[in-house]
């Protein structure tokens, strides 16, 4: 629809709302005249008579009564989506839709949003929480404006924030619970392992990292949800490599393994043009202090 029908629609919608030409027009914030054109050049495009004067306002014909209840959803749904993006352009307001992974703290998730909250009250925060690929699908194809990505993708502007050290996890029954040193990876190939699906990283960095140490990990126990992991790990039923949890578990201890074992952690944008409030919220996010270990 180009913008002068919007316009022509407006305008029969004020009057056919109204049941005033002058009430219209204070509506719209347009000339008394530019509203009677409007009208009179919508009746000449569809060839019907839609209003005609009553007194000193105007009622609609049973062609007009028929194309307002077709068309006054329509008007409302386009001038609500006006407001919004109006609204969306706006640093002080609009929305920000922020995705972030499974494996990242809510902790300093939530110190972020409480002070982007206290800049910027008035931005709405749609929050997804979703593993990788999940996260990537959402960016490329514009369903959120900002993500921390676990690790970065190549085809996405990314800012990288830190690294994010992976732990071995274990019951404190364990024989390496008490070890103050650093565990070798092939050390643990007689191990059952506690996992993510194949499709998440920390899956892909348990079979690579065995793999590279001469072994293929056992999982009889996969989940996709992190604190059920360690909580599993914590009932007996196998070690996991994970990155340090938020909040202290007592059935579980972490040990540090031996070489790099750490993943980069980058802010990714979107393809699409930020909004005014997308790009303030990102500026607190790049200067915010990101504690990964």
């Amino acid at each position: 629809m180009d913008e002068s029908v919007a316009h022509l629609l407006a305008a029969f919608d004020a009057v056919a709302t109204t049941g005033h030409v002058t009430r219209a027009s204070e509506m719209l914030d347009v000339p008394q005249s530019s509203v009677s054109r409007r009208v009179k050049a919508l009746e000449r495009i569809l060839g019907v008579e839609l209003v005609h004067p009553v007194g000193r306002g105007v009622a609609l014909t049973p062609s007009g009564r028929e194309f307002h209840a077709r068309t006054h959803a329509a008007v409302r749904m386009l001038d609500e989506a006006a407001s919004a993006v109006r609204s969306d352009a706006d640093p002080d307001g609009g929305l920000v839709r922020f995705g972030f992974p499974l494996t990242l703290g809510s902790r300093m998730i939530s110190s972020l949003l409480t002070k982007f909250h206290q800049e910027a009250p008035r931005v709405r925060v749609h929050l997804v929480q979703a593993h990788g690929e999940a996260l990537v699908d959402m960016l490329r194809d514009g369903r959120l404006d900002l993500a921390v990505m676990i690790p970065p993708v190549d085809d996405l502007a990314t800012t990288i924030l830190g690294s994010q050290r992976i732990l071995l996890h274990v019951p404190r029954s364990h024989r390496l619970a008490d070890y103050r040193g650093e565990v070798d990876v092939v050390d643990l190939a007689g191990e059952a392992f506690v996992a993510s699906p194949k499709s998440f990283h920390l899956r892909t960095i348990l079979d690579d990292w065995c793999s590279a140490a001469g072994f293929v990990p056992r999982v009889p126990f996969e989940i996709n949800e992190i604190d059920t992991i360690r909580a599993l790990v914590g009932d007996g039923l196998g070690i996991a490599l994970l990155p340090a949890g938020d909040s202290p578990n007592n059935t579980v201890v972490t040990v540090s393994l031996s070489g790099d074992r750490t993943r980069e952690v980058g802010l990714a944008t979107s393809r699409y043009r930020p909004t005014a409030a997308v790009t303030r919220f990102r500026q607190r996010a790049l200067e915010q202090r990101w504690a990964f270990n």
